[in-house]
């Protein structure tokens, strides 16, 4: 039997990601929405009054939260992974160059050039996983209460509560745009992107 064409290698299409990178997306994208979505139960009044066990929610925050590093761990076993993670902890002249366009809202393509993944993506991307680490640290203050003392568990949820305000309108920032380019989605969802689209958004990438 024959097997089916990948879709990422479709000769009139630029392979943008592998199976495992947009696997690794999805499972953490699931999870961080778990996080915000039981978050939002626990701390908004008007939704905390639609849940009636709310300890199965704080359960479900707890478990999710500390899952969310799994994908990315797991995904280190693939070499395309390793190599995109290298690509966004470097920055070069164009990013400097794009961050300062996008700063003064200069939206010419020629002002913002970009390599595969752009500077806005690459701060995106460092921001979040600091931001998970710190959730991850002062979440396990506040679960395992043994832990530290109360002075340190008393400023563990201070910044875990504000951090989550800022992670959601982080993240809603993201969808944003992610709604605003359905190329983009595209190449996340089948992994494969048009080569127009690449040679518009990420001028000095070459796959």
């Amino acid at each position: 039997m024959p097997l089916r064409a990948d879709p990422a290698v479709a000769a009139d299409r630029r392979h943008r990601f592998t199976r495992a990178e947009r696997w690794t997306h999805r499972a953490t994208a699931v999870l961080m929405g778990v996080c915000v979505v039981t978050a939002s139960f626990l701390y908004v009044p008007e939704f905390a009054e639609l849940v009636g066990r709310r300890e199965l929610v704080v359960r479900v925050h707890e478990w999710a939260g500390l899952a969310l590093p799994v994908p990315v761990l797991a995904a280190l076993a693939s070499r395309a992974f390793r190599a995109d993670l290298g690509r966004l902890n470097r920055f070069g002249a164009h990013d400097r160059i794009w961050l300062r366009a996008a700063l003064v809202r200069d939206r010419r393509r020629a002002s913002r050039p970009a390599d595969k993944f752009n500077a806005g993506q690459k701060v995106f991307a460092a921001w979040i996983a600091g931001a998970a680490l710190v959730m991850l640290g002062t979440g396990l203050l506040m679960w395992f209460t043994h832990l530290a003392p109360l002075v340190w568990r008393t400023g563990a949820t201070f910044v875990h509560d504000w951090l989550a305000l800022t992670v959601g309108v982080v993240l809603a920032g993201h969808i944003g745009m992610a709604l605003g380019d359905p190329e983009a989605r595209r190449g996340m969802r089948t992994g494969s992107v048009s080569p127009e689209w690449a040679e518009r958004e990420h001028p000095l990438w070459r796959p």
